[in-house]
């Protein structure tokens, strides 16, 4: 049985993927970028903390004692922060675009899409903690 520990990190995390959620979504992925490059724009710092599951994350492996699930689910919030700075630079900065992934980023994406972090972090921070 899950206990009540391992229920409240699950709990915190949504409630902080659920304002990550809230606060990039769009109708696009160059619409969620349009959002977070606002916070980009006006300090690196401030977009980094506009992504507190990732430092959820770092706290979480050290309390697990650096158990490997709990290293993927860092390793997976440290990727997906990089791959927006990466392509916000792309897009905003650099303004060097392919034709393809102009399309790719100006495509609607499905309104699961945002969530789907609500489903695949917590079974990792179950799994971390059993």
């Amino acid at each position: 049985m899950i206990d009540e520990l391992i229920l409240n990190y699950v709990f915190l995390f949504v409630l902080l993927e659920l304002y990550e959620v809230y606060w990039q979504k769009a109708q696009s992925v160059m619409g969620m970028l349009a959002r977070m490059y606002r916070y980009y724009s006006k300090n690196i710092f401030l977009f980094l903390i506009m992504h507190p599951t990732f430092y959820f994350s770092i706290g979480f492996l050290m309390l697990s004692e650096y158990n490997v699930y709990a290293m993927i689910l860092l390793f997976i919030k440290t990727i997906d922060i990089v791959i927006k700075i990466l392509l916000i630079q792309q897009v905003f900065i650099k303004k060097e675009l392919s034709e393809d992934l102009t399309l790719a980023l100006l495509s609607p994406i499905n309104n699961f899409l945002p969530y789907i972090g609500l489903f695949i972090y917590p079974p990792l921070i179950i799994l971390a903690i059993q």
